[in-house]
């Protein structure tokens, strides 16, 4: 595998136990992963979530504009972004942030060429901000940029060991789902990703794989093509 997406929710950089917020010691951990499998040749884009920070679609159902709310989100992503940016550096991998909304003091603007030639340098690139609007979820903007990026599969960590038939964290007895098709996936509801980017990634041939990140290792052996959690192609 020469080039991935990995997306990072919000709640990755979040201390287990409390669940909000950012962990210096888990973010590190996630870096030493990435950096692991960077030094080893492999290209990865990021796309990293907020909902550690703040999440804008609950906030919208409490009666806040949705529209306000996704962009208090899209902030929230850009924290996320600049705390691995500098957890990644400390692992010895370079890195860089793109943010789809204008911070210039702290990051590059999305560039789709110049975010291609960081990855053709060893470089780390960590996309921030979302899709740079409103109603589209980080879901969507994994699916996007992975198109964009020319990138071979779509990773998705999650707390899980991939796509069950029905939520483990509430039925004991579900099973996991090893290989779908994004059909099934879209006849079936299941949740994988919202049916925008599950429908993105399908019309651009993208395949996904749904795995456990808090598992140590799991990032490292998602990159290298093992066969983990759930593939959805």
């Amino acid at each position: 595998m020469t080039r991935v997406a990995l997306k990072l929710s919000g709640e990755s950089f979040a201390d287990p136990e409390v669940g909000y917020g950012i962990d210096p010691k888990t973010v590190q951990r996630l870096a030493t992963e990435i950096a692991e499998v960077s030094a080893e040749g492999h290209q990865i884009a990021i796309v990293v979530g907020g909902g550690n920070i703040f999440r804008g679609l609950s906030s919208a159902a409490a009666g806040m504009d949705r529209a306000n709310a996704d962009y208090m989100g899209m902030l929230a992503t850009v924290i996320n972004a600049l705390a691995l940016r500098d957890a990644m550096e400390s692992a010895g991998a370079p890195a860089r942030v793109q943010t789809a909304i204008g911070i210039a003091q702290v990051a590059e603007p999305y560039i789709r060429l110049r975010a291609i030639r960081h990855l053709e340098k060893g470089r780390v690139v960590i996309f921030a901000g979302g899709t740079g609007n409103p109603y589209f979820t980080t879901d969507t903007t994994l699916a996007l940029r992975a198109a964009e990026m020319g990138a071979e599969m779509v990773l998705k960590g999650t707390r899980v060991d991939g796509v069950y038939d029905a939520d483990p964290e509430q039925v004991p007895d579900a099973q996991l789902l090893p290989d779908l098709s994004y059909m099934e996936v879209l006849e079936r509801g299941l949740r994988v990703m919202d049916s925008t980017a599950i429908t993105m990634c399908m019309e651009n041939g993208l395949p996904i794989r749904v795995f456990n990140i808090t598992v140590p290792g799991n990032i490292a052996r998602a990159v290298r093509g093992e066969a983990i959690g759930t593939l959805v192609r």
